[in-house]
């Protein structure tokens, strides 16, 4: 005859979630996986219903009624935390020697992994939960594979929208990205100044010490002008030696002046390179974004770039606002454009 602990070694290699029950309910022996749900407490001794929570059939209090209900599906829970849901089948044995309660985890098996640290060694080798393990498994793979990528792309997206908007000598923003940021700001009605700054007596050095000698001028022009202005303000070069500066939310003209001497007199410092000093200064014309009419960005340039021209006019290494004077005057004393500009001293 087979006893007890045969049917339990039995079980063990079949159904790792097995209960074996005697007459009264009471627990004899339990799977080695249902046992390390609860390492904390033996199993055995201990009475079914008062283990578990029975959720259905709901009507079932007492073990005649759940040997009644042999071949029903049973869904319950643990009565204690956590509250692991579980499903099950009861099985009477024969001669009325208690019963055989096989439990699975049902579609609550991905939380009963994670809380319990289960591996595949602790379920049935038939049992489907290791092949939806394994899906799990893989999709978990193929999902953080998928998240990486799309790091890598965004970071690529970022990288190459940075690149877009950035001078590559000068780390400075340039044309591209002043346009966008003048018509942000002009959309938002957000109040501004806008400065012109063109270098004077640049060609003399490209023409004397070099492009090399020009490039780290540039670099040099650059540092100085982000190293005068606020986090918050931009500064880009938008041709050879010429470049733009946006204040925003800065309309004071007294304080602009100042920004303006300031970045002269640092630009009419000697540049060393190699054993030569590279010697240049600074027209400079602002415009507030206050004083234009209906402002769009070609406007706000173009008024910029008549009082540029307005302090090369004064004597070069001046600082000019713009005003509706210079409008009155453009007929008289044409600006020359980039092409026809005089020579540079």
């Amino acid at each position: 005859m087979i006893g007890d602990s045969d049917i339990a070694a039995l079980l063990e290699r079949l159904c790792p979630m097995f209960v074996l029950l005697d007459e009264t309910g009471h627990i004899k022996n339990v799977g080695p996986t249902l046992q390390k749900l609860r390492t904390d407490q033996e199993m055995p001794g201990q009475r079914f219903l008062d283990l578990f929570e029975l959720l259905r059939p709901r009507t079932v209090t007492t073990m005649p009624a759940l040997l009644a209900s042999a071949g029903a599906k049973l869904h319950l829970r643990f009565r204690d935390q956590p509250q692991t849901a579980l499903k099950g089948l009861i099985v009477p044995l024969p001669g009325r020697q208690g019963a055989v309660v096989n439990l699975s985890f049902g579609i609550s098996i991905l939380d009963a992994v994670r809380d319990y640290a289960l591996t595949s060694a602790d379920f049935s080798g038939t049992d489907l939960a290791i092949e939806l393990l394994y899906l799990v498994e893989a999709k978990s793979a193929a999902m953080e594979a998928s998240r990486t990528l799309n790091l890598r792309l965004q970071g690529a997206m970022i990288a190459a929208e940075e690149q877009a908007f950035t001078d590559t000598l000068t780390g400075l923003k340039n044309r591209r990205a002043m346009d966008h940021i003048l018509e942000r700001l002009l959309r938002a009605g957000t109040p501004f100044a806008l400065m012109h700054l063109d270098l004077d007596f640049f060609k003399s050095i490209n023409d004397t010490l070099g492009h090399a000698a020009g490039d780290h001028v540039l670099q040099q022009v650059a540092r100085i002008m982000v190293e005068e202005t606020r986090g918050d303000d931009t500064v880009a070069r938008i041709g050879g030696d010429e470049f733009v500066l946006i204040f925003k939310l800065l309309q004071d003209r007294e304080r602009l002046d100042s920004i303006a001497r300031r970045l002269i007199t640092r630009l009419e410092e000697p540049m060393p390179f190699g054993g030569d000093l590279c010697r240049i200064s600074a027209s400079i014309g602002t415009v507030l974004s206050s004083q234009v009419t209906q402002p769009d960005p070609g406007t706000l340039l173009q008024s910029a770039d008549l009082a540029l021209y307005a302090a090369k006019r004064a004597g070069r290494a001046c600082h000019c606002f713009y005003s509706q004077d210079l409008d009155q005057n453009v007929d008289q004393n044409r600006v020359p454009s980039r092409a026809n500009a005089e020579p540079e001293a």
